[in-house]
C-alpha cells in the first residue's frame, strides 16, 4: 500500500522546493537578466549607465555569497539574518507574543489577517525561528509569479501556490488538490500560513472569507469526517499583525480612490513586486505578531469559524497611536504621535487622505464591536 505524502509527485506543480533543487534554483536566479538590474536600479541608481561594467561584479558577488547554498535550511538562516537586519533598519521593533506555547513537533495552520504580501508571513516565519520552531510553508497566489524567476524565489523560501488564475472545473480541481497538500502537510508536522482572505486587507477591515475554510475542509469532506471533527484535526491557530505605519498605506488608498471614482482598478505588470519591495524597504514603525491557541471549539459551519478567528484577530490587534489618531480617540495619544500622523497624510495627495485615515482607523472600530 503506497503511503500519500505531500511530497507525491501529484503536487510537483504547487510544492516548495526540495533541498535537491536548490543549487539549480540559485543558479537560475543569480543568471537573471531582470534580477541583476533590480539590483542596480535599488542598489546603484545613479551608476545605471555603467551597468555594462557593474553585471559581471554582481554577478560575482552574488556567486560568492549565495553559490554555496545547498539546502532549504541554509537558505532560511540567511533569510533569519537579513530580517534582522530589516527590523533594525527599518521598524521600531517587533514584538512577538504566544509562539512560547506553540510545540516543536506540530504541525500549525496558521490564519493570519493579510497586510503586506511577502512580510506577514516572513515575521510570523521569525517568531518561530525565534523561539527554536520550524518556519512555515507560505501559501502564495500564482497571481504573484508571472515570471519563473518569481516562483524560484518564493518556492526556494517554502511557498506553495494557490491557483487563483484556473475557472470552472479546473479551479476546483486545483483547490481539491491544495486541500489534500495542507492535510498531508499538517500530518507530516509541517506547519502551514495562509491569509484569511484573497488579497491584502486594503481598506483595514480583516475579514475572514469563509471560502478559505470552505477549501480546508474539501479534503476532510471526502474522507467523510464531519466539519467540526476535521476543524479540529487542522491544528488551526489565529494570527494578528499589527503594524503601526504601513509603507503601503498611500499605494492601497490610491487604489481605493480610483475604484471609488471610476468603479474600477488596473494594476500595472509589477505593481505587486513594488509593493513587496516597498514593505520590505520602507519605515513600519512598531510592529506586533500574535499568535493564538489551537482551536480545539466546535464549529458547525464555515461562518462560525470565520467569525470565531475575526474576533481573534480584532480583539489582538495592537491598536498603536496611528489607529487611535485616525479614530478620534486620541485623549491619551501624545502629541508628537499626532504630529507623525499628520506628516504621513501630507505625503499623499488630498482626496486619497480620507481612504488612508478610514484605513488606520478600522482596527479601532473593529475591537468596538466587541466591547
Amino acid at each position: 500500500m503506497t503511503v500519500e505524502t505531500s511530497e507525491d509527485s501529484r503536487f510537483d506543480n504547487i510544492r516548495p522546493y526540495r533541498d535537491d533543487e536548490v543549487p539549480a534554483a540559485i543558479e537560475r536566479i543569480m543568471s537573471n537578466e531582470d534580477v541583476v538590474k533590480q539590483i542596480i536600479n535599488f542598489q546603484f541608481k545613479k551608476l545605471s549607465f555603467l551597468s555594462w561594467l557593474l553585471k559581471p561584479m554582481i554577478r560575482y558577488v552574488l556567486r560568492k555569497k549565495y553559490g554555496n547554498i545547498k539546502t532549504v535550511a541554509e537558505l532560511q538562516n540567511y533569510v533569519a539574518k537579513f530580517m534582522e537586519s530589516m527590523i533594525k533598519n527599518n521598524t521600531d521593533g517587533v514584538v512577538f507574543e504566544g509562539f512560547e506555547k506553540l510545540k516543536p513537533d506540530v504541525g500549525y495552520l496558521f490564519i493570519s489577517n493579510h497586510r503586506d504580501i511577502a512580510l506577514d508571513p516572513a515575521l510570523v516565519d521569525f517568531g518561530l525561528h525565534k523561539n527554536n520552531l520550524p518556519t512555515v510553508r507560505i501559501a502564495i497566489g500564482d497571481n504573484l509569479l508571472r515570471r519563473p524567476v518569481a516562483t524560484d524565489l518564493m518556492k526556494l523560501n517554502q511557498s506553495f501556490i494557490v491557483n487563483r488564475s484556473s475557472k470552472g472545473r479546473e479551479l476546483l480541481k486545483a483547490l481539491a488538490e491544495l486541500s489534500d497538500y495542507i492535510r498531508l502537510s499538517l500530518k507530516e508536522n509541517h506547519s502551514i500560513w495562509i491569509a484569511q482572505r484573497e488579497g491584502r486587507a486594503k481598506d483595514g477591515n480583516d475579514e475572514t472569507d469563509p471560502a478559505i475554510l470552505k477549501m480546508f475542509y474539501m479534503s476532510g469532506k471526502k474522507l467523510k469526517i464531519p466539519f467540526n471533527e476535521y476543524v479540529k484535526e487542522l491544528n488551526i491557530v489565529p494570527v494578528s499583525i499589527s503594524y503601526e505605519f504601513d509603507p503601503g498605506d498611500a499605494g492601497k488608498a490610491h487604489e481605493l480612490y480610483e475604484k471609488s471614482r471610476t468603479g474600477e482598478y488596473q494594476k500595472s505588470e509589477f505593481e505587486d513586486i513594488d509593493s513587496i519591495v516597498n514593505g520590505i524597504t520602507g519605515y513600519k514603525g512598531r510592529i506586533h505578531v500574535k499568535v493564538g491557541e489551537v482551536i480545539t471549539d466546535d464549529f458547525e459551519t464555515p461562518d462560525e469559524l470565520a467569525a470565531h478567528i475575526d474576533r481573534f484577530i480584532h480583539q489582538n490587534y495592537h491598536l498603536f497611536p496611528s489607529n487611535l489618531v485616525a479614530a478620534g480617540d486620541d485623549s491619551l495619544v501624545s502629541v508628537e504621535d499626532k504630529e507623525k500622523f499628520a506628516c504621513r497624510l501630507k505625503g499623499i495627495p488630498q482626496p486619497e487622505q480620507e481612504f488612508v485615515t478610514r484605513y488606520y482607523a478600522a482596527p479601532v472600530n473593529n475591537s468596538r464591536k466587541y466591547n
